[in-house]
């Protein structure tokens, strides 16, 4: 077969070695603990579960409109709002996913050549999707500065051009969990406006958040016309696998991914759908309980890599960290690889998985080479339990 560049483009995930091995692992009885997965360990909110069901058993199993329900559409506009963003019904597509909303969002804007830029360490996808558009990518690197944004605002604006068509924002960040100050926010619009650059403002860990005050960039003034706003239910709502998220953005955005969405998934699932109203509306107790779970566990988890002696920049928010990695479990150059030409963080990942059967993913994969992500969507004991046999095998 002949397939289209577009494609070819695009590497297998740089996980995908790591994730095999897990598997091959548990099949043969041994015990792995996961701790490379992106989703909240908890179960989807009862009253979420019986808005859905409801839905299905008063017959909401057809087609709806494309861009979504008008009621689960409004409750978006309305949440959203409520983060000063001045958004209506009519700015908002229902996606099957906030993946999908990104995808449709990069079709919609991105074409061959184009100049996208993202902050490293970025999510997996924001790459393999500019690069399916067609686009050419510049990265700023914020690992010398633990992951924050604002320290590295000289490198962004040397970054940028007018050549720039897209920049990716994720706050709280994905994979290290940081959460950008306002100030760096303010700089990036003032950047965006600069350049005219459109900005993605991926925001589907808002609600994971230990403190940091939130920044939607479409609230920002200058922002509304140039941002689109990406959210969720996947990690706020433990609604994973139902599929559920959206984009948010100026009318003439919604009419051009429209398309995309109407030719590629028609829409989101209608009993799901209904589900989404009830996360919204009625949901707060549970993701506060959610969250405050995750914060212990965050503590629980530095305080035990300190004790190893191993220095982790905390995370403002989501539910993971990055660790510096080494065969040696020490901090070293991105530069730097196994003997195999192997980024060694992915080798360091690959041997923690064999010898100490804890799951992990290599920063590599997030463009950000010697540091391990590690989810602490996983119970305490755990959390304990992988970082003592990292520590009893050698990997702390």
């Amino acid at each position: 077969m002949d397939f289209t560049d577009r494609v070819r483009r695009v590497e297998p995930s740089a996980t995908l070695a790591v994730s095999n091995l897990a598997n091959e692992l548990e099949a043969e009885g041994k015990d792995v603990i996961d701790l490379s997965v992106g989703e909240p360990d908890f179960d989807t909110p009862q009253n979420v579960k019986d808005a859905a069901e409801n839905a299905l058993e008063a017959g909401e199993t057809g087609y709806t409109s494309s861009n979504g329900i008008p009621e689960l559409r409004e409750a978006i506009a309305s949440k959203l709002r409520g983060d000063g963003i001045d958004y209506e019904a009519g700015n908002v597509i229902v996606t099957p996913g906030a993946k999908q909303a990104l995808f449709e969002t990069f079709q919609a804007l991105v074409d061959d050549g184009d100049e996208v830029a993202l902050l490293d360490p970025a999510w997996v996808s924001y790459e393999a999707m500019a690069k399916i558009a067609g686009a050419e990518l510049n990265r700023v690197d914020l690992s010398p500065h633990d992951f924050q944004l604002e320290p590295a605002l000289d490198e962004l604006a040397d970054a940028v051009s007018e050549d720039t068509e897209l920049l990716v924002v994720n706050s709280p960040s994905n994979p290290t969990g940081s959460v950008y100050s306002r100030e760096a926010m303010e700089s990036v619009r003032d950047l965006a406006v600069e350049h005219d650059i459109t900005v993605i403002s991926d925001e589907i860990y808002q609600h994971i958040n230990y403190g940091r005050e939130h920044v939607s960039l479409a609230a920002l003034d200058g922002m509304f016309e140039r941002t689109v706003t990406i959210n969720g239910f996947s990690k706020a709502y433990a609604m994973t696998g139902w599929r559920l998220g959206y984009l948010a953005g100026p009318e003439e955005l919604i009419d051009q991914a429209g398309k995309v969405h109407s030719h590629s998934v028609s829409s989101a699932t209608n009993f799901v759908q209904h589900g989404g109203v009830e996360a919204i509306e009625n949901t707060d107790e549970a993701v506060e309980e959610m969250v405050e779970a995750f914060e212990s566990r965050k503590e629980r988890l530095l305080e035990l890599f300190a004790e190893h002696g191993t220095d982790v920049p905390e995370p403002d928010g989501a539910f993971y960290v990055m660790v510096p990695v080494d065969g040696d479990g020490e901090a070293r150059s991105a530069s730097e690889s196994s003997s195999g030409g192997e980024p060694r963080d992915q080798q360091w990942c690959q041997d923690a998985l064999k010898d100490a059967h804890v799951a992990t993913v290599p920063g590599s994969a997030f463009g950000t080479p010697g540091y391990a992500r590690i989810s602490y969507a996983a119970s305490t004991e755990r959390l304990e339990e992988a970082v003592e046999r990292l520590a009893e095998e050698g990997y702390l």
